[in-house]
């Protein structure tokens, strides 16, 4: 496995995002102008979803056409409304003899804190995001696009997190690919299991050290129901593989393994993790070897967004952080 370009997807895949850097915000688009078979899996307690019910196997969705990724928590959804807007412009989607139908899924994360509340990503950003994904735009991590204002860390409160961002990655075997595109805004911290080190979470009062956010929980359960808000993970896998409608929901609820290796806790009631995996049809691959992709794509593009992060205001980076403190990471044991 080899790290590569999300770009090297683009034969299959176009991907475009808008950016609102005043007030934090944005939206990522996941565009398959040929249609791919989707799947969806839903794991956090506290999620924002769009058209998702479609993707069930037992539904009668056969391709999908976008994904939709954006801040702004249940505003932030309309996005969606924009690309379809754009999609049915190229003439994408069903053709119904009176309109082109785009089949856009998507989800939004919970960005409210970081900037202006008051802006949200609506079917505007969602349009200009699509325009870019037509337009070859380069893909940028960090506070970019659906990552625009995430954060990580929130247990100990606004003022003690660090900023997230979006990242990607593909891990690859032979013409095999799987791309990860995730939106990290997590409550819980980001873990680098090859390090062993937490990288970015939830500081202690002294800005010197992260805590621990499964311990803090672990030591406060008592005191702690109902407090937090602003979180969530989404994101999308795709491969080039071959897969049926049922398999592209399985692979979607196996890449969840990729944010419990790199989150924790993960998967909290108060956040909406989800993912979305789109899959092209064009490689014929044993569904193990696209799961087993699809986990360290996920895993690799949280790491992405965090260490691609930039500080804003009281949300500090993963590179200050190491800087004011001279590279002192955590230990997770």
């Amino acid at each position: 496995m080899i790290d590569l370009a999300i770009e090297k997807m683009r034969k299959w895949f176009w991907i475009g995002q808008d950016t609102d850097l005043a007030a934090m915000t944005g939206c990522s688009v996941i565009v398959a102008p040929s249609g791919a078979v989707g799947g969806v899996d839903v794991r956090g307690g506290s999620p924002n979803t769009r058209d998702t019910d479609a993707l069930k196997p037992e539904n009668n969705r056969k391709f999908v056409h976008a994904v939709m990724l954006s801040g702004g928590s249940a505003f932030g959804l309309a996005a969606g409304d924009g690309a379809a807007d754009f999609l049915e412009t190229k003439k994408i989607g069903r053709d119904m003899g009176i309109a082109y139908i785009p089949n856009v899924s998507g989800a939004s994360l919970f960005d409210l804190f970081c900037g202006s509340a008051a802006v949200r990503p609506n079917a505007a950003s969602g349009y200009r995001a699509a325009q870019n994904a037509f337009s070859n735009q380069k893909f940028l991590s960090g506070n970019f696009g659906a990552g625009t204002g995430a954060t990580v860390g929130n247990i100990n409160g606004e003022e003690r997190a660090m900023k997230g961002g979006i990242g990607q990655a593909v891990a690859s075997a032979g013409e095999l690919m799987v791309g990860a595109v995730v939106a990290v805004n997590a409550i819980g911290d980001v873990f680098d299991e090859k390090s062993g080190h937490l990288i970015a979470g939830a500081r202690d009062e002294k800005n010197q050290r992260l805590i621990n956010s499964e311990e803090f929980f672990l030591k406060h359960y008592q005191k702690l129901p109902g407090r937090f808000a602003g979180n969530t993970v989404i994101g999308c896998v795709m491969t080039n593989a071959r897969l049926n409608k049922a398999q592209a929901n399985k692979l979607a609820a196996i890449a969840h393994n990729g944010i419990a290796r790199s989150i924790r806790p993960a998967h909290t009631t108060f956040d909406g993790d989800t993912l979305f995996a789109l899959a092209a049809g064009e490689v014929a691959a044993t569904f193990e070897a696209v799961a087993i992709l699809s986990v360290e794509a996920v895993r690799r593009a949280i790491l992405d967004g965090v260490k691609s992060a930039e500080s804003y205001q009281k949300f500090i980076s993963f590179h200050e952080f190491q800087q004011k403190n001279k590279g002192n990471l955590s230990d997770i044991f």
